[in-house]
């Protein structure tokens, strides 16, 4: 496809949020690509929050949880799709839904994951297969892009700012008394095998507080995770700063605010990463080098990881996580924080 074309391309990329940021710079690169192409993404629920006002993207269609069950959602998503007349369809899901979703969009050229990553009957659905060989899903996203004449582009996120987000988060900071430096500590996760416990987290923010002066805001979602942070607030004493409930895009106003992030295998870390924010990822149940945060500036700490399907790791224990040693998280902060200071001295 010559760099002059117009085409006009959606990309399916139904769930979750921390995948809709792993395949952001696919919008991104074929924004590059075809500068006058029309992009328009879609997406489910919270997953399409982060994509509003995305400068790749010229429409962004947010369709309800669980559409596919009803015939009445099914006709309305493929009336609204068809209506925009696409060339290419992307489904960087690879499942039999957002198969579907690329189906019902009209696209002449549908692009898919053969191999592994061309889940359930998927593959049935597209022109174009690609079975990627790369580690990490960003890079596994990207290869996608090969049927377009697009090979090895910059990896850009480019998450929108959220003018109104950084007001509150703003507001909250100086209610705190926080006006320097701090790091946000994230204890949820979205499977129970991916979680690493409150305790833990709460020593690590005792540590930055006692080794380093950096004060901690721990970030939450929901009544359990409340009563996670809390638990951690008590343990990380002065150190650490109870959040209000955040928005997502509240979430990434913060993060463009701290220092460093902590956290498990989950959405806030990726969208940390996503900001340009250094992190500690912690992993268990998912290999770090697939789904770890993206770029040289992160660390990921695996000590085991399960094998199995999806559902299989989602099931299992948090046995994977809980043989991370505080020790080992709280180094990593010490290696972030060092490269930080060495930064800032022009060393």
């Amino acid at each position: 496809m010559p760099t002059d074309a117009a085409p006009r391309i959606l990309i399916v990329k139904l769930t979750a949020i921390g995948d809709v940021l792993h395949a952001m710079p696919v919008a991104c690169a074929l924004r590059e690509a075809f500068p006058r192409a029309y992009i328009a993404w879609l997406a489910e629920g919270r997953a399409g929050d982060l994509l509003a006002g995305h400068k790749a993207l010229d429409r962004r269609f947010v369709a309800p949880r669980r559409w596919i069950k009803s015939p009445s959602a099914v006709w309305h998503l493929r009336k609204l799709l068809r209506g925009q007349q696409f060339d290419v369809a992307l489904d960087l899901q690879g499942l039999t839904k957002s198969a579907v979703a690329a189906w019902l969009s009209g696209a002449k050229r549908r692009i898919g994951f053969g191999g592994e990553m061309g889940r359930e009957i998927s593959r049935l659905f597209y022109h174009d297969r690609v079975t990627p060989k790369s580690a990490h899903v960003v890079d596994r996203y990207l290869e996608l892009l090969a049927p377009l004449g697009i090979a090895k582009p910059s990896v850009q996120f480019n998450v929108p700012r959220f003018p109104d987000a950084a007001t509150n988060v703003e507001r909250f900071l100086a209610r705190e008394r926080l006006v320097g430096p701090l790091a946000v500590i994230n204890p949820g996760a979205g499977w129970p095998s991916k979680r690493w416990p409150a305790d833990r987290l709460g020593q690590v923010a005792r540590h930055l507080g006692e080794s380093h002066a950096l004060p901690s805001v721990v970030v939450w979602a929901g009544d359990e995770e409340r009563r996670w942070a809390e638990e951690i607030v008590a343990i990380g004493g002065k150190h650490a700063h109870l959040a209000p409930a955040t928005s997502l895009a509240e979430l990434a106003e913060l993060a463009r605010r701290a220092c460093l992030f902590v956290g498990a295998d989950t959405g806030p870390l990726h969208l940390a990463a996503a900001v340009g924010t250094p992190c500690v990822g912690l992993f268990g149940p998912m290999p770090a080098e697939r789904n770890g945060p993206y770029g040289a500036q992160h660390i990921a700490i695996q000590k085991m990881r399960l094998g199995g399907t999806s559902r299989q790791r989602r099931s299992a224990g948090n046995e994977t996580m809980l043989a991370i040693p505080v020790d080992d998280v709280t180094a990593a902060c010490d290696t972030i924080l060092a490269r930080r200071d060495r930064a800032l001295r022009g060393a």
